[in-house]
C-alpha cells in the first residue's frame, strides 16, 4: 500500500483515534445535546399545553363575565321596573291625598259658609226685631212690653218666607 501513498499503522491510527473521538463525542456531547434537545422539547409542549388551557380558562372566563353582565344587566332592569312602579304608586298616593285635602278643605270651607250664614241670619233677625221693636214704639208712641213683642216677631219670622234657604 506504500505504492498508493499509504501508511497503514498510521491509518489504522487515525481509523482507532476517530473511533475512539466518535464514542466520546457520543458519550459526552451527543448525549447531552440530545438530552437537552428533550428536555426543551418538553418545556415547549409544557408551554403549549399551558397556553391551550390559559386560553380555555380565558374563554371561561369571558363567559362567565358575559354571564355575570347579562345578569347584572337583568338585575338592573328589574330594579327600574320596581322604581317605576313605586314611583307611580307614590304619585297615585299623593293624588289621593291631594283629594281627600281638597274635599276636606271644601267640606270645611261649606261648613264655616253655612255656619257665618247663619250668624249672619240671626243678627239680622235680632236687629230686625230691634227695628221692629223701636218703630212700633215710635208709632205707638209707648213702650210694648219686649218679651212679648220679641216673641211676636219670632212667630212672624217663622211663618215668613224669609225661613233658611
Amino acid at each position: 500500500m506504500d505504492e498508493l501513498g499509504l501508511n497503514v499503522p498510521v491509518l489504522v491510527a487515525q481509523l482507532v483515534n476517530f473511533f475512539l473521538l466518535l464514542v466520546l463525542l457520543r458519550l459526552f456531547l451527543y448525549k447531552p445535546i440530545l438530552e437537552m434537545l428533550d428536555r426543551r422539547a418538553q418545556r415547549i409542549r409544557e408551554g403549549v399545553e399551558a397556553a391551550d388551557q390559559s386560553k380555555e380558562q380565558a374563554s371561561e372566563a369571558e363567559a362567565e363575565v358575559a354571564k355575570q353582565i347579562d345578569e347584572a344587566r337583568q338585575q338592573g332592569q328589574a330594579l327600574v321596573a320596581q322604581a317605576q312602579e313605586a314611583s307611580a304608586r307614590i304619585q297615585d298616593e299623593a293624588q289621593s291625598q291631594a283629594r281627600q285635602e281638597t274635599d276636606t278643605m271644601l267640606e270645611r270651607a261649606r261648613s264655616e259658609i253655612q255656619l257665618e250664614r247663619d250668624q249672619a241670619i240671626a243678627e239680622l233677625r235680632s236687629e230686625f226685631a230691634d227695628l221692629t221693636v223701636s218703630a212700633a214704639e215710635k208709632v205707638i208712641g209707648q213702650s210694648l212690653d219686649r218679651q212679648a213683642h220679641q216673641r211676636l216677631i219670632d212667630e212672624v219670622l217663622t211663618e215668613s218666607t224669609f225661613k233658611d234657604n
